[in-house]
């Protein structure tokens, strides 16, 4: 398949990347063509992969999830990194996980409520994974940056 976007397609992501809640009309109007052509667009770009579906994100210290946490995981052979993203997938804290170069296997974001949750979920969940020898982790005291990529 051709993952190749033209500038229309980019400046359609650039609008829906600040606001995604915005209307094909809208967009359409702006960009001087038709709304079908954006529906069009958009569900070309959902096909390529482009675009991996959209989402409402919730401010988690607004809903009592306060600690942000990395977690660096060690595997003990890399061989057991598939059945251990499966047993990952079952434990919600974790938001995202990345396989990785460098010290650690596996790269965590974890979203707790509090400290103690952390801990729980650490002693009680991620380290009971089978493979996982060790964690280290890293609590986040702010975040400073979040944002998407930049479209050229």
């Amino acid at each position: 398949m051709n993952y190749e976007i033209d500038n229309l397609d980019k400046q359609i992501l650039q609008l829906l990347m600040k606001d995604v809640t915005r209307a094909y009309t809208d967009i359409a109007k702006e960009l001087n063509v038709s709304g079908g052509t954006i529906h069009v667009r958009m569900k070309k770009l959902n096909e390529m992969g482009v675009v991996k579906g959209s989402q409402l994100l919730v401010n988690p210290s607004a809903v009592g999830y306060d600690i942000c946490a990395f977690i660096g995981v060690f595997l003990e052979r890399g061989s057991e990194y598939k059945e251990a993203v499966e047993q990952m997938r079952l434990i919600p804290e974790i938001v995202e996980l990345h396989y990785t170069t460098g010290s650690y296997s596996m790269f965590a974001k974890l979203i707790c409520r509090d400290t103690k949750h952390l801990r729980e979920v650490l002693n009680e969940k991620l380290q009971t994974v089978n493979g996982v020898e060790r964690t280290e982790t890293l609590i986040s005291l702010e975040e400073s940056i979040s944002r998407q990529i930049v479209l050229e």
